[in-house]
């Protein structure tokens, strides 16, 4: 896919998002909008995976650890083909097959069960040895929120990938600055996190995870380090594209109403209208 592709993938992403929150009148929209163009890019560009094969042994793995941003993930999934649109808005609904975090034995292409904060890096780095140990060539790729970092249990699995050398394991951190109690640096800030991992032995990228050109390059520097793990600190945009979400802590852990999805909805509407001008 070229660049204008991929923005207009991300943007139908965050429509999937909107409507699967909206439709379960719960959920998370800010982390999984920040996000939306890492999966995106994740998704369409980067990872060997098959949507038609989703438990091929030889596919690249990816952990959702920020696991309440599931829409953001179930979206993307359902854009790339695993299973159907229409499907989005029972989210978290009785019987739904989406529920409110990834579940590896419901949801076709989750590769691994996530959602309580800190724990998903750790099961990442579990599979990126794996690959290890058995001469594999899949690469293991893994989102933390930047408020979830300041758990404990992602430095102790970071030490670990550090030192075991795990040039197959990418870890990537959504900076949108905001968690769920205010801004990550009034709560316990974790800045400046390009440093922390760099302490633990990872090769270190920092940029604008919005920008589809510096998400390409980024990957690709990943892809060619050897002998360290990555770690990619994207800066991002909470709720991004849609204009009452935007940089707002209000919009962590809550659906819109009726008529707050109508407004979002015609942002993202202008935004893809305004990238079939280009």
């Amino acid at each position: 896919m070229n660049k204008l592709e991929l923005q207009k993938t991300a943007n139908e992403v965050r429509k999937g998002i909107v409507t699967a929150v909206h439709g379960a009148k719960a959920g998370h929209p800010g982390g999984s909008l920040s996000a939306a163009d890492i999966f995106t890019y994740l998704y369409f560009e980067e990872m060997n995976i098959d949507p038609k094969n989703p438990k091929d042994p030889d596919r690249d793995r990816f952990v959702l650890s920020k696991g309440h941003t599931a829409p953001g993930l179930y979206s993307v999934l359902a854009n790339r083909g695993y299973f159907p649109v229409e499907d989005l808005p029972t989210l978290r609904h009785l019987g739904s097959y989406l529920q409110g975090h990834p579940c590896m034995q419901e949801t076709p292409g989750v590769d691994m069960s996530s959602g309580s904060l800190g724990q998903g890096i750790s099961a990442a780095v579990g599979m990126a040895l794996a690959a290890k140990m058995d001469n594999k060539d899949y690469r293991v790729y893994t989102l933390l929120g930047d408020g979830e970092i300041e758990e404990g249990q992602v430095w102790e699995a970071s030490m670990f990938a550090g030192h075991r050398k795990l040039d197959n394991l990418v870890v990537i951190v959504d900076n949108n600055g905001l968690q769920i109690d205010g801004k990550i640096e009034d709560v316990c800030s974790p800045y400046p996190i390009d440093k922390k991992f760099e302490a633990f032995n990872f090769h270190v990228i920092n940029i604008n995870g919005n920008d589809f050109d510096e998400l390409e390059a980024a990957f690709k520097e990943a892809r060619n380090t050897k002998g360290m793990p990555t770690a990619i600190i994207c800066k991002t945009l909470k709720g991004k594209d849609v204009s009452f979400m935007e940089n707002s802590i209000d919009w962590h852990g809550k659906a819109p109403n009726d008529e707050e999805y109508k407004i979002a909805m015609a942002d993202l509407e202008k935004v893809g209208e305004a990238l079939c001008q280009k």
